[in-house]
């Protein structure tokens, strides 16, 4: 029996920050596709785009026309809604969203919500991408910490993993990392890259991301100076070349 036929929510405490519950249940209820429908490419990898928070699907399809342009892509929306009454403080307009019911949960809460958003994207996958088809999931900050969760919850689905200024759920919940005891055997390739003055994610947080990396994947790993929580041109031409060398993108621009 697969992880996804073997779900068990792990709902925790109520969210002071996003209505509703850590951990509870979600669904992928919207992606857009690159050209074709996400069928122009067949042959090469799809890339499965991973926004963060307060952001959407529309995000990140700049950094795939510039890293990986003759690849598929399917970039798609977090479940949560960050906006009106549901946005709090924040004031956010409309457009924005969540996969986690905080910016950056913390200890069980963030344990619990990264294995609901990591189970509703793996089903997602499985209901809309062939199974003979190679997927690369490729996220920033909560995006990034859910292309690695993916793997912890199902690692023999994904062919690769981008984490760009993500963090790493710590583990401490039964259940909600199912597969980490079987992820070290597979070597999958894992791009980490990060800014040495991130503001978001505390530097602690970053360093235990990438020594959890270096134990469990083929890690490739890149500390960008000078750059806070964010991605640059140093930062892309740097994932351009590790996707080439893995395989993964087409080396002719």
């Amino acid at each position: 029996m697969s992880e996804l036929e073997s779900y068990e929510p792990h709902v925790g405490r109520e969210s002071t920050v996003v209505p509703g519950r850590f951990g509870e249940p979600l669904t992928v209820a919207r992606a857009v596709f690159s050209r074709g429908g996400g069928n122009a490419a067949p042959g090469r990898p799809m890339f499965l785009c991973l926004h963060g928070w307060g952001s959407n699907e529309e995000d990140l399809a700049d950094l795939m026309r510039y890293v990986a342009p003759y690849n598929d892509y399917a970039s798609l929306r977090a479940p949560l809604v960050l906006q009106g009454s549901g946005a709090g403080e924040f004031g956010f307009g409309a457009g924005a969203y969540s996969w986690l019911h905080d910016a950056v949960p913390a200890g069980d809460d963030l344990d619990r919500d990264a294995y609901a958003a990591a189970v509703a994207i793996d089903r997602w996958v499985a209901a809309n991408v062939p199974a003979e088809r190679d997927v690369v999931p490729l996220g920033f900050s909560q995006g990034g910490l859910l292309a690695v969760h993916l793997l912890r919850v199902h690692p023999e689905r994904y062919r690769a993993a981008v984490s760009l200024s993500g963090f790493l759920a710590p583990g401490r919940v039964e259940g909600t990392a199912p597969a980490d005891g079987r992820i070290a055997e597979l070597e999958i390739p894992v791009f980490y890259g990060y800014g040495d003055r991130d503001g978001v994610i505390p530097r602690s947080e970053l360093q235990a991301t990438e020594a959890w990396l270096e134990e469990h994947a083929w890690l490739s790993s890149r500390r960008y100076r000078g750059l806070d929580h964010a991605v640059n041109l140093d930062e892309f031409a740097d994932l351009r070349q590790w996707l080439v060398a893995h395989d993964i993108a087409s080396g002719v621009l």
